[in-house]
This record gives structure tokens, sequence and C-alpha cells, in this order.
């Protein structure tokens, strides 16, 4: 820890360096030869964690909002709310789900209701329908699996994932306002 204070000049980056270092050296502990001593090989680690956290500072560019600048930085704020086309797709979504789930057969919509819209704990699910515990697991699995197929109907050819990609807007789009 005193070693990666003494390059970063800050305590809490010097903690996420040596947190990140324990982490690497850990998952490395194979390279670990024993040639040298292990706090050598590990202090190593913290240092280069250390000097990649300044490469990775120095590189960031940081443009303060409040000052006024006289460079060709231009900076576009966009709006972390969802826009009107994601809020309709997911109404869709939604909608389409909840179509499916009362298609389904009432072994399957019952334990995915419980357990998935109700938010009710497996051995309540279990204890409301009858069944032990692991048999509650198999036939939620079964079911989404069920939802699962019964959804892909309705996606394209990339899969259900299409279903709730949001919408990507072009960087390039909005600084030529187009």
């Amino acid at each position: 820890m005193k070693r990666a204070f003494l390059i970063l000049h800050n305590t809490d980056d010097a903690e996420d360096a040596v947190q990140s270092a324990f982490r690497k050296a850990f998952q490395h502990r194979d390279q670990f030869h024993g040639n040298g001593a292990f706090a050598a090989w590990l202090g190593r680690i913290v240092e280069n964690e250390c000097l990649m956290r300044i490469r990775q500072q120095r590189n960031a560019r940081l443009v303060s909002l409040d000052s006024l600048t006289e460079s060709n930085v231009r900076v576009e704020l966009v709006s972390m709310t969802t826009n009107p086309e994601d809020e309709l797709g997911w109404k869709e979504v939604v909608t389409l789900l909840r179509k499916e789930i009362v298609r389904m057969p009432p072994l399957y919509r019952n334990v995915i209701l419980l357990h998935d819209s109700e938010r009710l704990p497996m051995p309540d699910v279990a204890e409301r329908l009858g069944l032990t515990v692991p048999a509650a697991k198999s036939r939620l699995l079964r079911a989404r699996r069920e939802l699962r197929s019964r959804f892909g109907k309705h996606c394209g050819r990339k899969g259900s994932g299409t279903l709730l990609e949001k919408a990507v807007y072009s960087p390039t789009a909005y600084a030529s306002g187009r």
C-alpha cells in the first residue's frame, strides 16, 4: 500500500491499485517461479498497476463545463432518460410478454408468475404449488425455456436480444446536426 501511495499520491487510487494487483497476482500465480522473493514479485505487479493507472489518467481528457475555452472542443450533452422510441418498444415487449405468459399452460404459467412477477422466494413458490423446492426449480426452468421459445417466434434473425435493444444514435449525426 505504501509503495502504491508513493507512486499515485492518492489513498483511494492506491488502495484500488493494490487490490487490482493482488487480483492479478492471484490470477497469474503460476507465473511466480520462486527465483526471487515473493514480496519483490508482488511489489513489481503493484508498481505496474500504478503506472498503468497513471497512463490511463494522462490519456483521459477532461473538459470543464464551467469555464469557456478557446479551443475547438465541442461538448455534446446527451440526456440519460429514455427516448420515446425505446419507451414504446419496451411497452410492446411487456405487452407481448404478458400475452405469451397467459397463453402458457397453467403448470408453467403459475410458477413463472409466482417467482418472476410476484418475486416470491422459491420455498414459498413450492409451498403454494404443493411441490418440493427442487421440483419447483425444475418447473421454473422449463417454464422459462417455454417462454423463451414462444418469445423467439416474435424475433428477427438475431434472436430475442433484438426486442430489448435500445436505439443507437450516431455521435456524428449529433455533431453535424442531421
